[in-house]
């Protein structure tokens, strides 16, 4: 028998395989053959679905919970970090006349 390659999966569509497990109309068994998908894989995916289900009905407006807070000091150091190595450089191959016109 030989291996079937290896499929990849939008994201509509494990969602569509996980609510039709969750209803409960049809077996694993059918459902795998429906959407031909292997059990086990249908098994995980509403598994997935029942953990993250949490997370759409999440408290206040806020993001993503695992989002980092984005700290505005430490981007601006960077930004002013990389416009003074920009500068220093345009200007060094200005005076070894490799740059022939600044932007």
């Amino acid at each position: 028998m030989t291996r079937r390659a290896r499929r990849t999966h939008s994201p509509a569509f494990k969602a569509k395989v996980a609510l039709a497990a969750l209803k409960g109309e049809k077996t694993l068994a059918e459902l795998a053959q429906h959407y031909d998908v292997h059990p086990n894989q249908i098994t995980a995916w509403k598994a997935q679905l029942a953990e993250g289900a949490a997370g759409v009905f999440g408290s206040g407006p806020s993001g993503s919970p695992g989002a980092p807070a984005v700290d505005l000091k430490v981007l601006h150091a960077k930004i002013g970090e990389l416009t003074l190595e920009n500068d220093f450089l345009s200007g060094a191959l200005s005076k070894a006349g490799l740059l022939s016109a600044k932007r």
